[in-house]
Formats: C-alpha cells, sequence, structure tokens
C-alpha cells in the first residue's frame, strides 16, 4: 500500500495517521507474518529509529480496537497481531514458533448448536504440531514466526 492509502485506512477507520501510525500500519498491515509486539517494533525502529516501544504498542493496541488487526493468544501468552481479518484458523509449529493461516473451509467444525447455554459468537481452531519435511508452508500460507 502506498503511504496515502495507508493514511486513507487509518482515516476511515477514525485513527489520524501521524508519521508514527503510518510507520507501524506499513510492516503490520502488510505482512506475512503474525509478528509479536516486540517484532513490529523492531521492524518499525529500523525505519523510525526513534519511535518509543510505548508508541508502538499503544499503536497497535489501537489499530486492534478499531477492527485493523486482530490480537492472538497461541502459545504460552505470547501476543501476535493478524491483519489477516477474514476467518482462518492457525497451525502453530512447535519446534520454530511458525504459525500458518488454515483455511477456513479446510476444517469442519459442526454441532456448535449442541454446546447448550452457550452463544458462540465467533471461533477459531488452533492447531499444534510439528511441519513435516519438506512441507514448507503447510496448507495454508506461512506467516513466519511470532517473535
Amino acid at each position: 500500500m502506498t503511504r496515502d492509502e495507508l493514511a486513507g485506512l487509518l482515516s476511515q477507520h477514525g485513527i489520524q495517521p501521524s508519521a508514527q501510525r503510518l510507520a507501524v500500519a506499513a510492516y503490520v498491515l502488510d505482512t506475512e507474518a503474525h509478528p509479536s509486539a516486540d517484532r513490529v517494533c523492531a521492524e518499525v525502529r529500523s525505519r523510525i529509529p526513534m519511535i518509543s516501544r510505548a508508541t508502538v504498542y499503544n499503536t497497535l493496541n489501537l489499530f486492534v480496537r478499531k477492527g485493523l488487526l486482530k490480537q492472538l493468544v497461541l502459545s504460552d501468552g505470547r501476543v501476535a497481531f493478524d491483519p489477516h481479518l477474514a476467518p482462518h484458523h492457525h497451525f502453530v509449529d512447535e519446534s520454530t514458533g511458525t504459525i500458518l493461516d488454515i483455511p477456513w473451509e479446510a476444517l469442519d467444525v459442526r454441532k456448535l448448536e449442541n454446546l447448550k447455554g452457550l452463544k458462540v459468537r465467533e471461533y477459531q481452531v488452533v492447531l499444534r504440531g510439528t511441519l513435516a519435511r519438506g512441507r514448507e508452508g503447510g496448507p495454508g500460507r506461512n506467516h513466519g514466526g511470532t517473535t
């Protein structure tokens, strides 16, 4: 996305497009990874060395509140950010930390109506294991580790 397109996207979501917010958006909204806040901070600092960690964290939280990102806790309390908002599931490679998107239609979750007393608003399946050798990317898109 161009800088003007990013600024327009932020404005559409009620976010004032400051230089710092645009730098965070340029990375996190266009990444193929599910980055942690620390990873986003490192990437953005490579472009804007003086940006504070607090600014990056606050910006990520703002993007989550405004619906531009999803915040995921997929393992051991580690938080990752996902710019892919369409329904999908995840696979976490336990040996590398690699996270793959699994297409929604690849899994068949049934009988949600049998969960008495629960009103399910949304769900996702998180699969954990290891990638088979030679299966880089697996059935979904490889989005790198969360570090």
